[in-house]
């Protein structure tokens, strides 16, 4: 992965796969990185794909929070400009579904199917953030729930604890604030019920961080959207459950003509 240099900050990114194939764009969530696609990435390498850390995680630059979805959102129509991507899938993992949502509202000419894991419309109400959002200004994160959210109810024993508690502890505390307080205020709800484009939600049965009902929802508000449940998957069950994350996946992008 490298910088791109854009406007007003360097994102990191890779863009891999053949010249001529169909472009997916993968979006993770707050307080990750481009590291939690890796376990399906292998699968994915018939496609041309573009993977970033956000403004804030990973290598990427990190600028004073707060930060606006709006900003988030057209951080990622730049990396697509700027790899002159066309007819995408997105896909958006949690907090990251809220970016992936608004950019196929706002991208369509771009944007032609969408992928939401662990996602929904809006996450909890401003008051909510808010109290957390104190909590993160004045003892940083607490890995350990965090953790537990992401890697579902046998968290403490996942082969995968080591990475998502290493991508969490590497976020700098501006980039969890900025994109934490992007999320307190951001409701896709009215947007998202505008779309009419293919549409997957996978989501974990053992979610814990984002119920399958509520992406149940989600998947009701788009027309003709296939909503997939992933037995046993987490949260990060690209992650925890890459066998039962891709083979939906896969077939989706199949049948969409997406090879």
């Amino acid at each position: 992965m490298s910088l791109v240099w854009l406007d007003d900050l360097r994102l990191n990114a890779e863009l891999t796969g053949p010249l001529t194939a169909q472009p997916l764009v993968l979006i993770h969530g707050l307080g990750l990185d481009a590291r939690v696609w890796d376990r399906i990435a292998p699968g994915l390498s018939r496609h041309r794909v573009l993977r970033l850390d956000l403004r804030g995680h990973g290598i990427s630059d990190t600028p004073a929070p707060p930060y606006a979805i709006g900003a988030m959102i057209r951080d990622v129509e730049r990396l697509i400009d700027h790899f002159a991507l066309k007819d995408a899938v997105v896909l958006g993992a949690g907090e990251g579904g809220l970016i992936a949502q608004g950019l196929a509202v706002k991208r369509l000419d771009v944007v032609r199917a969408q992928v939401l894991t662990g996602s929904a419309t809006r996450f909890a109400n401003p008051s909510v953030w808010e109290t957390r959002l104190g909590r993160l200004r004045q003892h940083g994160a607490d890995l350990d729930a965090e953790c537990a959210g992401l890697c579902g109810p046998r968290w403490r024993t996942s082969s995968v604890l080591d990475t998502v508690r290493t991508m969490l502890a590497t976020t700098r505390l501006d980039g969890w604030t900025g994109f934490g307080a992007a999320v307190s205020t951001a409701d896709f709800y009215q947007t998202t019920a505008t779309l009419r484009l293919p549409t997957l939600v996978l989501a974990g049965a053992e979610d814990r961080k984002t119920p399958p009902d509520l992406q149940r929802e989600l998947a009701d508000l788009v027309p003709d959207a296939t909503f997939h449940l992933i037995r046993g998957g987490s949260h990060l069950s690209m992650l925890t459950d890459p066998d039962g994350f891709f083979d939906p996946l896969h077939g989706f992008l199949i049948r969409k003509g997406h090879v």
